[in-house]
């Protein structure tokens, strides 16, 4: 049984007293490059056990805040039932893996293996580079044949995972929902819209309109000017007011003011569409209509607002309302969707919020059966798996229904299911697919009621492509990190400025040139070089 030191090593990074050596070795152009001694074991070529002989293998990684060690969970414990493969679980909650991880894959300390890698993709490309993961596409072709058939039929997927160099160094993790795309929902107080005797705004125009009744005609009924006709975040997954920018100024705008239109890579933050949304916003504010606190609150103070003792909130962008609001003001409110525009165009931007995932997993060079670890991991592609490594296991979370799809088993009273999930289901590799949704198991239930308001109120306004999950080079990721980093300050600095200050006009000339100066354009023609390079490698 082989036994490895990375416990210790982690309890010595817990306390601070590790002394480190220098990573060793070279980037291998092969699998090939790692010998294997899974033979030593009795290695099986396909079919359970995996090995005859009981084989150990440490696994380091993240894991959820909620999840108890892996080792007591029953899918855990199953997989090392079938497989014959003991896993010294050494996976820790979110926070402190990422404070530590940088120091033992720079140790000569490493797991044989890295499950919920909590790898960048900087961290992806430099630690395959110089060697300490293994290159996987050799050890995929020969030896996992459940994904290897998945990456043949998309090689989308394929494309996602390899690096510049050709070389896979993670294994996927895809869950094909189709809600990720769209995550801003724009929400109104339709109690405040029936009691002032407004409809359902469907222009901007009209939506305006409902604002300034909020602002003006006290719909609490209070007697107080306390109403917050909309309030948003700048900074955040879901409560960004992209789409109101391409309502107000026709600039299709998302999170990260970079999209792909007809093949074209383009940075939204320095058009003249941009420009005007913000001038609109700004005219907004100066009305008294925007929540001053939308620039700085957290999500917990921006959360309170929906649930205040005194109703105060007339519209938000957020996820899900009943998050925002709480069951008992859930009916008050209502979805608006995508606002027809000044130009009477209806744009709804598509996010680059990605459904598939890398760093699932990945084997490092001190792992000696590969080969063995590699068709563990296969295993985990099997669809009605993928299902239980992503919900927990089947009796536990999930049932199958009269037409043979898995199902939630209701949360009992008091528990969460997102909770209950974390609590039972170790993530790591997985894949389900859209058509797994419809013949392998049903999505959750709030994902089913997402599903559903994206293709209702969104997916038929699409306005742009999605940037594709383009695995950057090391030069490429040097190109574009630094900058984007200012570049991204600069623009959330400026929108907020202008639109409490109004001074877009003034300062917009010099706003561009400062942007060209830090670099948009390399950025952008490095985003292009990357995308065309990800198209490319599906042909």
């Amino acid at each position: 049984m082989e036994q490895r030191r990375f416990g210790a090593l982690l309890a010595l990074t817990l306390t601070g007293a590790l002394s480190l050596s220098a990573c060793s070795g070279g980037g291998g152009d092969s699998a090939a490059d790692v010998k294997d001694e899974s033979a030593a074991f009795g290695l099986r070529a396909d079919g359970l056990p995996i090995v005859d002989k009981k084989l150990t293998l440490s696994f380091g990684g993240e894991k959820s805040a909620l999840a108890p060690d892996y080792s007591g969970m029953q899918l855990v414990e199953q997989w090392e039932k079938d497989t014959n493969i003991h896993i010294d679980w050494q996976n820790l909650p979110s926070q402190v893996y990422q404070e530590k991880k940088s120091l033992f894959l720079a140790s000569d300390d490493l797991p044989d293996v890295l499950f919920n890698t909590g790898l960048s993709d900087a961290e992806t490309v430099q630690n395959g580079t110089n060697g300490t993961l293994v290159p996987l596409e050799a050890l995929i072709k020969e030896h996992a044949p459940t994904l290897q058939g998945i990456l043949d039929k998309r090689p989308d997927i394929k494309a996602a995972l390899t690096a510049s160099d050709g070389h896979i160094y993670t294994l996927p993790s895809v869950e094909e929902l189709g809600i990720l795309q769209y995550p801003n929902f724009l929400y109104i107080n339709k109690a405040w819209l029936d009691k002032l005797g407004l409809t359902m705004p469907k222009t901007i125009d009209e939506y305006h309109a409902a604002l300034q009744a909020f602002k003006t005609k006290d719909p609490n009924g209070n007697g107080k000017d306390d109403e917050i006709p909309l309030s948003f975040r700048t900074d955040s997954f879901c409560a960004n007011p992209s789409d109101l920018i391409a309502a107000l100024g026709g600039q299709v705008d998302n999170n990260e003011h970079r999209i792909v239109q007809d093949g074209k890579v383009e940075f939204t933050a320095n058009t003249d569409g941009y420009k005007k949304g913000v001038e609109g916003l700004g005219q907004w504010y100066k009305e008294g209509l925007i929540d001053p606190e939308s620039f700085s609150q957290d999500d917990t103070q921006f959360l309170a607002k929906g649930k205040a003792k005194t109703p105060v909130l007339g519209s938000f962008f957020w996820w899900e309302a009943k998050e925002f609001v709480g069951d008992d003001r859930l009916k008050d409110y209502a979805m608006v969707g995508v606002l027809e525009g000044a130009d009477g165009q209806q744009r709804a931007g598509l996010s680059n919020h990605q459904e598939i995932g890398r760093g699932a997993m990945a084997i490092t060079r001190t792992n000696k059966y590969p080969v063995a670890t590699m068709r563990w991991a296969d295993r985990l592609y099997d669809p009605v798996m993928s299902a239980q490594t992503s919900w927990g296991p089947v009796g536990v979370t999930l049932q199958k229904n009269a037409n043979g799809l898995l199902v939630q088993i209701p949360a009992k009273a008091g528990e969460a299911e997102g909770e209950r999930r974390q609590k039972v289901a170790p993530g790591g590799p997985k894949i389900t697919t859209k058509d797994d949704f419809l013949k392998v198991v049903a999505p959750e239930p709030r994902a089913k009621e997402r599903q559903d308001l994206v293709q209702q109120y969104y997916a038929p306004h699409k306005a742009n492509d999605q940037y594709p999950p383009v695995l950057l080079s090391n030069e490429e990721l040097e190109k574009v990190s630094y900058p984007q980093t200012d570049i991204n300050a600069l623009v959330k600095e400026k929108f907020a400025t202008w639109v409490v200050k109004g001074t877009v006009a003034s300062e917009w000339s010099g706003y561009v040139s400062q942007l060209e100066s830090m670099g948009i354009k390399d950025v952008v023609a490095t985003y292009q070089t990357a995308y065309d390079r990800f198209n490319k490698a599906q042909q």
